[in-house]
């Protein structure tokens, strides 16, 4: 579903002054730099045309010589007489040149003074005023640069202005404001969250009717936090509020406060308060907050310095509004246990909502939101996608009906079918086929027998979910794939449901094992091991599921302090205590080892007649495998 938000009066739009970039137009440019080569190149060769070899000589020589007709043209300056052999010529470099002879004149009134206006004689003679001709001549290379460089200098002067400009506005708000009269999105278009958006419908009926608040003497908060996990929605969300409250929309991220020149990102955070006010009744809309607002420490100096006071200023501005601005700050993020204590005490950010992934039944009805935008076949039902996809985001299930639309255009096809649903759904979940990787006999058997291991044990145990499909067909990392399917959406998770799976992932282990021997076994299932080493550890030293070792957490996770903004030190375990979480690590990985080698053994033969069929069908789903146990 395409993005959209809603409309708001006219007399709210913001009018924005935007620094206009000069043109790009490098063509004169170019021109003139080319043709000052040339010209430079040419000069030389066009003045030695015709001069090889000078040669003065008498006039009266040269006036012997023309009534010969020895010349084919004279040219006659002031005080000069240029003369042509006709006759005579040299050779250089390959080129053929004429000669020339140059007389001195005395001062005369016209050219019979010379005797150089005799008819009978075929040479011409003609009067030029070759001074003023070649002054021009070696002044125009000099010409063309000074313009060239005057334009150099023309064009930097303009680019240095625009930087000017955008000087004095670096410290404006980057700030956009939604033309929310374009597009609109309203509640009923977010197909999810509905004790969520009941939560900001307050926040709408505020900017919508605030005197009916004031009259009481009640006080809408200033800012709303929005903590949800990546990919649910936040800025459609926003988007609505906007649209419901027909309100102008401010949305800038937290990233864009803070640049490398310190103090502009308090000149930022004042200049977009600055203009939500004057725009009155706003939303500010601050997409990952958390980029400016973790919690300060004791270092100074440098990028940390900038943050800091980026955030004083944010906390500032919000203290500053007064019941009567009508401006609403509504903050983004996926990470609040990391935002500063400052900013989430009551007076600024009062209220945070936290969303979190959507149900089942919204995921069916965001589906439908999905599909309104694509071409959907009237057989597809969007039930069984919508209890396969536990744990999708918004963003997630809109990825599966674009992958879809995609692999159906691949085809040529007119609509998406259910079919193409289930490639696109296996490719984002399981990872792209890798029909390249082709694998030996030897290697296909290994992992047909480990896949089946994995699926016997899920069908077998107590606390497990139905298997999906079992593909041998390497798909992303994978040389083979055992894809279980949730039925419904877990909130909670049992020691008994964390003790069948560590069973489960040591399906591959056992398997090789039973089937292929001891000294045959694999590195095929090192990412089964390294899983189930986590599960058990977690169970011992977070989740307190066993009282030999007692209910504390010896887990040690790297983050920051509440106040110090220094990392937390690694958590008091005594060294008695470290060897007793290790030893009921062990027993508890080895426990159910052991009860995986002796849960295929008792189904040996079943486990066989499965893993032979796989090798065959390359695939099975969850049909056809629920018939060896029927």
């Amino acid at each position: 579903m395409a993005k959209k938000n809603g409309p708001h009066n006219d007399q709210n739009k913001q009018k924005t002054t935007k620094v206009k970039k000069p043109k790009n137009n490098y063509t004169p440019f170019i021109i003139l730099i080319v043709l000052s080569i040339v010209l430079a190149a040419l000069i030389p060769f066009v003045q030695q045309g015709v001069v090889t070899k000078n040669e003065d000589v008498a006039l009266s020589e040269l006036s012997q010589n023309y009534n010969e007709g020895q010349y084919s043209e004279i040219l006659i300056d002031w005080n000069k007489a240029i003369a042509t052999l006709s006759w005579s010529t040299v050779v250089e470099n390959g080129v053929e040149k004429q000669q020339i002879q140059t007389a001195i004149l005395p001062a005369r009134d016209s050219l019979s003074d010379l005797w150089l206006s005799n008819p009978q004689i075929p040479t011409t003679v003609e009067v030029k005023d070759l001074t003023s001709e070649q002054f021009w001549a070696d002044m125009f290379p000099t010409i063309i640069l000074v313009l060239l460089f005057l334009w150099i200098g023309l064009f930097l002067i303009s680019r240095m202005g625009w930087m000017a400009n955008n000087a004095m506005t670096f410290g404006k708000s980057r700030a956009k404001l939604y033309d929310t009269s374009k597009d609109k999105i309203m509640f009923k278009d977010v197909a999810w969250a509905e004790e969520e958006k009941e939560e900001l419908q307050e926040v709408v009926d505020f900017l919508k009717n605030p005197k009916k608040y004031r009259d009481i003497g009640a006080k809408i908060p200033k800012g709303t936090l929005l903590v949800w996990p990546p990919g649910t929605g936040k800025t459609m969300l926003a988007r609505a509020v906007a649209w419901e409250s027909n309100v102008p929309f401010l949305s800038i991220s937290g990233s864009e406060f803070v640049e490398m020149f310190v103090w502009v990102g308090a000149s930022r955070v004042r200049d977009l308060f600055t203009n939500a006010k004057k725009i009155a009744p706003a939303i500010i809309f601050i997409d990952e907050i958390d980029a400016i607002g973790k919690k300060r420490g004791p270092g100074t100096g440098g990028w940390h310095d900038e943050r800091e006071q980026t955030l004083n200023q944010i906390l500032t501005e919000m203290d500053g509004f007064d019941n009567d601005t009508n401006v609403i700050v509504i903050g983004a993020t996926n990470r609040s246990d990391v935002l500063d204590r400052a900013l989430l005490r009551p007076g600024r950010f009062d209220r945070k909502i936290t969303v979190n992934l959507p149900n089942q039944t919204d995921r069916e009805k965001i589906l439908e939101v999905h599909a309104q935008t694509k071409k959907i076949d009237s057989s597809v039902d969007f039930k069984w996608l919508a209890s396969s996809t536990v744990g999708f985001s918004w963003a997630d299930l809109w990825n599966i009906l674009n992958e879809a639309a995609i692999i159906t255009a691949r085809y040529w096809e007119k609509e998406i079918t259910e079919m193409r649903l289930q490639q696109a759904f296996e490719r984002i979940v399981m990872g792209l086929q890798k029909k390249s990787l082709v694998m030996n006999n030897e290697e296909r058997k290994i992992t047909a027998y480990h896949e089946v291991g994995h699926a016997i044990l899920w069908r077998l145990l107590t606390h497990s979910d139905p298997v999906h499909k079992i593909s041998i067909t390497p798909r992303g990392g994978a040389l083979g794939v055992t894809w279980f399917m949730p039925e419904r959406d877990a909130i909670l998770t049992s020691k008994a449901k964390f003790l069948d799976e560590l069973c489960v992932l040591y399906g591959w282990r056992a398997s090789e094992e039973i089937f292929f021997g001891k000294e045959f076994i694999t590195t095929g299932a090192s990412n089964d091991i390294e899983r189930a080493t986590a599960i058990a550890r977690n169970m011992v030293m977070r989740y307190g599921m066993y009282d030999e070792i007692g209910q504390e957490n010896f887990a040690w996770e790297r983050g920051m302090g509440n106040y110090t903004g220094v990392e937390w030190d690694k958590p008091y375990v005594s060294e008695q205590t470290q060897k007793s979480i290790d030893a009921m690590v062990q027993k508890i990985l080895t426990e159910q080892y052991q009860r995986a080698i002796k849960t295929i053994n008792e189904n040996k033969k079943l486990h066989d007649t499965i893993s032979q069929d796989l090798l065959k069908e390359e695939e099975m789903d969850r049909a056809r495998f629920e018939t060896y146990f029927a």
